[in-house]
């Protein structure tokens, strides 16, 4: 029986990263053929087809949109760990809600950011609309990586932090934090990879606009948005497979960079 559920997991296993690598080769073998320093050019025309303004706006929606979110949802889920009685209502209330909107299709908070954020609000299609709602929709996945970061903290170092005479507020931003940062990192590497790879959402709130923003007011695409737009148009096909590409280097950068920092974070902790 052992030996089956073994052989079950290493098939498993290899399915998986079969699937990984065949995706990410076939990416691969159709897009880098078709990188041209055309693509690179500061100004999108159709003939260049250009996706060096999909990169920007890409890079300032995720900056824009962790702002937004990261503070929230940190602090959430301190308040659910740290400072909410047990068996309190509201606890099981905020829960209720992440995981609810956890499981809502993006075409759904597209929609939402649509009839709120670009009409109601009048921000129209811009970079803070499409913030706005890749921020709600990343809120639950930041609350339940840092719920669940927090609670795997033992509680004996809370205890010996505040037998040594430290108050609560020191207890979680000198003790709690430092041990829960690595898990706490890897939601917001998660959010990250969610907001690159998002279109249905953005491409109501954010717009499709080929140039760079200018401001929060202003329309733009991401790179995610660019390669869809290309592919369904038919007439830039190549162009697509090789911005996806660099979506794919992006995400790597992004998390390799995440990643790096986490591990700086997991060591100084270890050092003190």
């Amino acid at each position: 029986m052992d030996r089956a559920i073994k052989t079950t997991i290493k098939i498993s296993a290899f399915i998986t990263f079969g699937v990984l690598f065949f995706i990410i080769g076939y990416i691969l073998i159709m897009g880098l053929p078709n990188l041209d320093l055309s693509l690179f050019q500061l100004k999108y025309t159709t003939e260049n087809v250009s996706l060096f303004p999909a990169m920007i706006t890409t890079l300032m929606l995720i900056f824009l949109t962790l702002v937004i979110a990261t503070p929230i949802g940190i602090f959430t889920g301190f308040y659910l760990v740290e400072y909410a009685k047990k068996g309190n209502k509201r606890v099981e209330i905020i829960r209720i809600a992440t995981e609810t909107l956890s499981g809502i299709p993006s075409i759904v908070y597209g929609l939402f950011g649509m009839l709120f954020f670009v009409i109601r609000l009048n921000f129209k299609y811009s970079l803070l609309a499409g913030a706005l709602t890749a921020a709600i929709m990343v809120l639950p996945l930041i609350i339940r990586t840092t719920e669940e970061a927090l609670l795997s903290v033992d509680d004996s170092l809370r205890e010996a932090s505040f037998a040594l005479g430290a108050g609560k507020l020191r207890t979680i931003f000198k003790v709690v934090l430092s041990v829960a940062m690595p898990g706490i990192l890897s939601g917001i590497i998660l959010s990250i990879g969610r907001i690159v790879g998002e279109t249905a959402a953005l491409i109501f709130t954010l717009g499709t606009a080929t140039k760079i923003p200018e401001g929060l007011f202003s329309s733009g695409r991401t790179l995610a948005l660019h390669m869809y737009v290309l592919s369904t148009e038919g007439l830039h096909v190549k162009e697509s497979y090789a911005t996806g590409v660099i979506l794919l280097i992006v995400i790597l950068v992004v998390n390799g960079l995440s990643t790096l920092l986490s591990n700086k974070l997991t060591k100084g902790n270890e050092n003190e």
